[in-house]
């Protein structure tokens, strides 16, 4: 059973490992993996291939090593033959015992050069085959490498175009927030200007205190008592009908509105 310390030690070490993969991962580039697969699979094709240069040589050197015997062989034949002519056939019979000996020398050659032929011909089909599957892994290796390239072009493309769509989403809200604050603070200076218009409010330029009010409002009083007496004079002027209508206002305002 494990102690709770060794089991915290393994959760541990498994959170370690998974992120750790999750980072490779992301490292990893599919492109370097096919890569590095095609040139192990070159490698593996290379060493058929002196496997069968090997072989090859050792069945050379069983045929040259067989054609000497060989050779041997049809030398000892003719001493034989001599021998025989010269009535020398202990010479013929010696001559005849090593050639046979040879035969079993050339009939133990002839098996392992058939063995190594045979095996030779194998890793010859092995070394075919493999190079076929080597190149077909080529060519699908360069179609998936162009299908991720393209795939990664299309994802960094579709990332900038969300980024600029965030962007200008983020951009259009702020120009909002702008145009609302320019309307906000035009409509208020209107206001402003308004009251200031109206008197409502004073114009903070121009400040005037309370007495300056007052005698403003002193003169504009009198300006209008002015401008009413200069109506008056004009109608007074203007016939007998309105003399009579202006005769009555003199008295009132010379004896101060008591009967004569």
């Amino acid at each position: 059973m494990l102690t709770p310390m060794a089991g915290t030690w393994q959760r541990i070490k498994g959170i370690f490992q998974a992120k750790a993969n999750k980072v490779l991962d992301k490292a990893e580039d599919p492109r370097d993996t096919l890569d590095l697969s095609y040139e192990k699979q070159l490698e593996q094709l290379t060493k058929v291939r002196r496997g069968v240069a090997d072989v090859a040589t050792a069945r050379k050197r069983i045929e040259l090593q067989a054609q000497g015997l060989q050779k041997e062989a049809d030398k000892l034949q003719g001493q034989a033959k001599a021998a025989l002519s010269q009535g020398n056939e202990d010479l013929a019979r010696e001559a005849l015992s090593r050639r046979a000996a040879l035969g079993e020398q050339l009939a133990e050659l002839k098996t392992q050069h058939d063995q190594i032929t045979e095996q030779e011909q194998k890793l010859v089909e092995t070394s075919q085959q493999l190079k076929t599957r080597v190149e077909r892994f080529r060519t699908q290796k360069e179609t998936l490498k162009a299908s991720y390239t393209a795939a990664e072009a299309s994802t960094k493309v579709g990332e900038a175009v969300s980024g600029i769509s965030d962007s200008m989403g983020s951009a259009g809200q702020t120009m909002q927030r702008a145009q609302d604050k320019i309307a906000g603070m035009q409509a208020r200076a209107g206001a402003i200007d308004e009251l200031l218009a109206s008197g409502a409010l004073n114009d903070l330029t121009t400040p005037v205190d309370d007495i300056q009010k007052e005698l403003d409002k002193v003169t504009a009083t009198s300006q209008v008592d002015n401008e009413l007496a200069a109506l008056k004079a004009e109608l007074g002027t203007g016939g007998a009908s309105g003399e009579a209508a202006a005769l009555p206002s003199a008295e009132q305002s010379g004896s101060g509105g008591a009967p004569a």
